[in-house]
């Protein structure tokens, strides 16, 4: 059975979850392939609302096998928070797997990040402050702390060792702070080791099993499109890989085994932290959006940016992607609105851009084209069929399909897993 990828088309916090469920017990695997507990899903089960940052989300889910794989970075101390806030919720948690080649967040890179941010002042890129980006930067340098080393107390003090020797001269010399002490960074990771230890396997080779044995997997991105590291608004990014190619290498699947790329748009755009956002609000109707939509961090808290739907983004998502089905989350926020603007291109120093613009300089300083679409003023969270929806909102999904050039399969009207309309099975269709 071939996998399937599924992405964030904006900045994030799209609702991937809405997917997952829709799958529900048709999948095997969940499989997060990227990113830390730096992002967060937000999943509501039986009028439960579950918000899972580290986890994927098919671990609410009865049957599936969630895998956090070699490209993620964790936290040992967020991951077992988690687990004993969902097995005390009755979630059973027991099948999870961990890959041996995924990296460990030392609590030195948590201090790193969360000063070196106060240090850039104005300039700072707007983190978590979790330590995802020193962690990933570790890796690149190969100084990294990996799962397999926390079961070996001699090769985990050399590596921690090492990498102190570099982050103590930082931490000391140029933040003035003191030095982080071999010794309580060690004993922080081998306290979870023998926790840990039933969970991690070879996640690469498990995946490529369980697509031999015609099982389904799907690989779910952390954070979004715009977000990533060689393709997101750079340097306002995370540090990984957050497109579909990103599943190849951040849990060992090759490419040929990937059919299927579902991305998922809001129908409106949100972003957290800092950089470029054409379309955001400033003013009482982006405060309104936000309201409906309760466009608050689920890992952080913080009051989300809110703009309206950009689909030259769309567009963009669409090609580096390579996506098949798209899946419009939260349109029923819409609903109060007597008229609709949509982005369809930008204008730049009195030049329009129909496509994403080359350079960041043009992209800070794009202003949106809008195209006014009818709003229908009506509550569509009864509706479960495209035809049940008024026809102002139908014009609206069909517009968003004719400018973005990809199919809209699934259209979500409510925050419950079962509030969406399906025009198009994303497995089989």
């Amino acid at each position: 059975m071939p996998a399937i990828v599924l992405v964030g088309a904006q900045w994030g916090d799209e609702g991937k979850g809405k997917a997952t469920d829709l799958l529900g017990s048709r999948i095997d695997y969940v499989v997060k392939f990227n990113g830390g507990n730096n992002a967060g899903h937000t999943v509501v089960v039986g009028g439960e609302k579950y918000a899972l940052h580290l986890l994927p989300s098919g671990i609410l889910t009865p049957g599936v096998t969630p895998v956090i794989a070699n490209g993620v970075v964790v936290d040992l101390g967020v991951l077992f928070e988690e687990l004993d806030a969902l097995e005390a919720r009755g979630v059973d948690t027991s099948k999870l797997v961990v890959s041996s080649n995924a990296h460990l967040i030392p609590r030195y890179n948590k201090v790193i990040d969360q000063v070196s941010e106060r240090f850039l002042g104005q300039r700072k890129i707007g983190t978590t402050g979790r330590g995802i980006g020193p962690t990933y930067a570790d890796k690149m340098n190969r100084i990294g702390i990996r799962v397999q080393d926390i079961f070996d107390e001699s090769i985990l003090r050399q590596k921690v060792e090492a990498a102190l020797e570099l982050k103590n001269q930082l931490l000391v010399k140029t933040y003035n702070r003191r030095a982080i002490e071999v010794d309580e960074v060690v004993e922080d990771l081998l306290q979870y080791a023998e926790r840990l230890r039933p969970m991690v396997a070879d996640t690469s080779l498990l995946l490529s099993k369980a697509l031999d044995a015609d099982e389904v997997v799907l690989c779910e991105a952390g954070q979004a499109t715009l977000l990533d590291v060689d393709h997101g608004t750079y340097p306002y990014v995370t540090s990984s890989n957050a497109i579909s190619a990103g599943a190849c290498t951040g849990a060992g699947i090759p490419p040929t085994r990937i059919d299927r790329v579902i991305a998922i748009l809001k129908a409106f755009t949100t972003r957290v932290g800092e950089g470029p956002f054409p379309t955001e609000l400033h003013d009482e109707v982006g405060d309104t959006l936000r309201e409906i939509g309760h466009e608050f961090g689920t890992t952080t808290g913080r009051p989300r940016r809110v703009g309206w739907l950009d689909v030259v983004i769309g567009r963009y998502a669409a090609r580096v992607n390579g996506v098949t089905d798209f899946v419009v989350t939260k349109l029923d926020n819409l609903d109060t609105f007597d008229e609709i603007p949509v982005c369809v291109a930008y204008e730049v120093d009195g030049k329009r851009f129909d496509e994403m613009p080359e350079n960041q300089t043009d992209f800070h300083h794009a202003k949106p084209v809008y195209e006014m679409l009818p709003g229908w003023n009506a509550d569509i969270t009864g509706c479960r069929t495209f035809e049940e929806l008024p026809e102002n909102a139908q014009r609206y999904i069909e517009f968003v399909e004719q400018q973005i050039g990809a199919r809209v399969s699934v259209i979500g009207v409510g925050p419950g897993r079962d509030e969406v309309i399906v025009r198009h099975d994303l497995l089989n269709d």
